[in-house]
């Protein structure tokens, strides 16, 4: 009997340990021979309106499939700790809350087709590190974000067929794995599955490198279906992608002038950015962190595929500095470049005033404090590229007016470092131990001019800083970090008819050498112009009469041409030359004949019979022949 109580409290006992069972679902536990198992769960009460809350929290795999279900909640699984197959098909689900798949860490793969769900929450996958099956088929998706790529590295089977895709994202498509070539190192040797056939593709730029792939024989993306079709443009709907044909697509390319830029506080800069790409991309400037730049920005696109940007920020403070991310866009794709902006100056601090301490009669000591008129500035910048005196730089009492094509080279102020330049009594510069030599400034315009100098003794990756500013405006310095080796630079943005000062700086020894130049006159191009006017004007003055006089001679041989052929035969004959000649013939020689006998006339009549016209080809006229003599031609 006690036995029997026993075994009765037992089965009890075990009833309640079961795991409940939802009342629309089928609960199935796979045991094994060890003693371990799995348990599946399936619902599909075509009733069933909800997501199921209370499934046994060992459930390894849960199928949602048939139902009336419209919408996944938030954490609608968050007690499902163990779940690695989540299979929600065939229902009527229209949206995914981005909370809905909270804690399944070991979910591995993830079925939502069958339903008509036109968003995707994305960013969900991030709380499924070891998903690697994702089915979204036969759903109603338009896109594929670009932001969902991070969280697709890990998916090596994703099938989007069947939905309502026209395109992705040009950047997806550099980005993931599957198209970039670069696998996860995880399982480098994987391919992944997908599915992108029955979408109504429109094919252009965007999606070229997703062509050119299809077209490849050997490729680390398996394709579900191989016939994939392009619904647009009209001239290319109903073609395969392995034969369509795309127009020039290049994917953006930026460049920008310098990548470093240091300037003075309360200067005026110019970020210049150059960018290449078909079609003609378009340019946006921000800050590092995204948020807009609200400054000056001028932009052109000299030709197709071209274009340029300038940002232009005036009187810079301290908050100006930071990095600069000029973005280029087109339908091929999107590239960023940053520049990065160090204000170099100082900030004025208040001193404490000196305290004196003075006795007076009494003996009780009085405290006064002495105002300064002096300042006292500290530096912001720690690692400034140029020289701190020149923000003091006096100007020189004596100096050479320069001139364009040549630099008047000056020593810096005193109580700088030790001047490497030092003014001679003729004014010229003479370089005293110094491996940077030769400085000379020359191919000067209105707003640039080309910088030259040569090097002994340094390596030519040496960093180099090239500091100009104009000559009575020291605080609007630029700065440019470019290597000995260069040789040459080229300064941009100068205003004309100015005296600039351009000092070049080593940051591995300090030296340092400077130069004074000019830029041109706005009105010294227009004087170049206006003698090259005049000079044109002169030889058209002098080549116009002759041309005048040579086709006053030309048609005067033309007219009387004309005059000779309208006159007829009959005067031509009329003027035609006749020439009449006689003709001489042996005489029989006599014994006692003269010497001048030996020729005798022919009658006139004969004569006259043998004329040449001048029109005539016959040139001559054999007037005697013999065996014993050759012939003889008289005209």
């Amino acid at each position: 009997m006690y036995r029997l109580l026993v075994a009765q409290v037992l089965l009890s006992c075990w009833s309640v340990a079961q795991p409940f069972c939802p009342s629309q679902c089928t609960c199935v536990y796979h045991g094994r021979s060890d003693g371990t198992g799995s348990r599946s769960v399936l619902c599909n009460d075509p009733d069933m309106s909800d997501i199921p809350v209370n499934v046994p929290v060992d459930t390894v795999k849960l199928r949602v499939e048939k139902t009336a279900v419209r919408r996944v909640p938030t954490e609608a699984f968050y007690y499902l700790s163990e779940l690695r197959y989540l299979w929600i098909t065939y229902n009527s689900i229209t949206s995914v809350d981005p909370g809905s798949f909270y804690n399944l860490k070991v979910l591995h793969e993830l079925r939502l087709d069958g339903n008509m769900i036109a968003t995707f929450p994305w960013e969900s996958l991030k709380e499924m590190p070891s998903l690697k099956t994702l089915d979204l088929h036969n759903n109603r998706l338009t896109s594929v974000p670009v932001e969902a790529a991070p969280y697709l590295l890990n998916i090596t089977y994703l099938d989007i067929s069947s939905n309502k895709l026209t395109t992705l994202p040009s950047d997806l498509v550099d980005i993931w794995p599957p198209f970039s070539g670069i696998q996860p190192s995880a399982n480098a040797s994987q391919k992944t599955v997908l599915g992108l056939q029955d979408n109504p593709w429109y094919c252009d730029c965007r999606i070229s490198k997703l062509i050119e792939l299809s077209k490849m024989s050997s490729i680390p993306v398996v394709l579900m279906d191989q016939v994939l079709t392009c619904s647009g443009p009209e001239h290319l709907s109903g073609v395969l992608f392995q034969r369509a044909e795309l127009d020039q697509c290049v994917k953006p390319t930026v460049m920008t002038s310098a990548t470093k830029i240091t300037s003075p506080l309360g200067s005026n800069v110019l970020l210049r950015c150059d960018v290449n790409g078909f079609p003609t991309p378009t340019l946006l400037w921000t800050r590092a962190d995204g948020s807009a730049v609200n400054n000056t920005v001028v932009q052109e696109s000299p030709g197709e595929g071209v274009r340029w940007s300038i940002l232009s920020l005036h009187s810079i403070v301290f908050k100006d500095a930071g990095d600069y991310r000029c973005k280029a866009k087109n339908v091929a794709g999107n590239a960023e470049a940053y520049i990065t902006l160090s204000v170099d100056g100082v900030q004025p601090t208040t001193p404490s005033p000196p305290i004196n301490i003075t006795k007076q009669p009494d003996d009780q000591p009085t405290t006064t404090f002495t105002p300064t008129k002096m300042p006292l500035f500290t530096s912001l910048s720690p690692t400034i590229t140029t020289r701190p005196v020149m923000t003091t730089m006096p100007p020189l009492t004596t100096r050479k007016s320069p001139i364009p094509g040549g630099g008047v080279q000056r020593s810096p102020p005193a109580g700088d470092k030790p001047a490497k330049v030092q003014q001679s009594k003729n004014g010229k510069g003479a370089i005293k131990k110094s491996d940077i030599r030769d400085i000379e400034v020359v191919e000067e315009t209105t707003e640039t001019a080309v910088l030259l100098w040569s090097t002994e003794g340094l390596p030519s990756d040496t960093p180099l800083t090239v500091v100009y500013f104009p000559y009575d405006a020291k605080d609007d310095k630029e700065t440019v970090d470019t290597e000995v080796g260069q040789g040459k630079l080229l300064l941009e943005y100068l205003m004309p008819n100015q005296v600039y000062t351009v000092c070049l700086v080593t940051k591995s020894s300090g030296k340092e050498q400077c130069v004074d130049f000019s830029t041109l006159e706005v009105g010294g191009e227009e004087g170049q112009n206006k003698v090259l006017m005049i000079a044109s004007g002169i030889a058209c003055a002098i080549a116009v009469p002759l041309i005048v006089v040579l086709l006053y001679k030309i048609l005067c041989l033309y007219c009387k041409g004309n005059s000779s052929r309208n006159n007829g035969p009959d005067e031509d004959l009329s003027k035609e030359t006749y020439v009449k000649f006689e003709t001489l013939t042996m005489k029989q020689r006599t014994l006692n004949g003269q010497a001048n006998d030996l020729w005798a006339r022919r009658q006139t009549q004969e004569s006259e019979r043998m004329l040449l016209c001048s029109r005539s080809s016959i040139d001559s006229q054999m007037t005697y022949k013999s065996d014993s003599s050759r012939s003889e031609y008289l005209c």
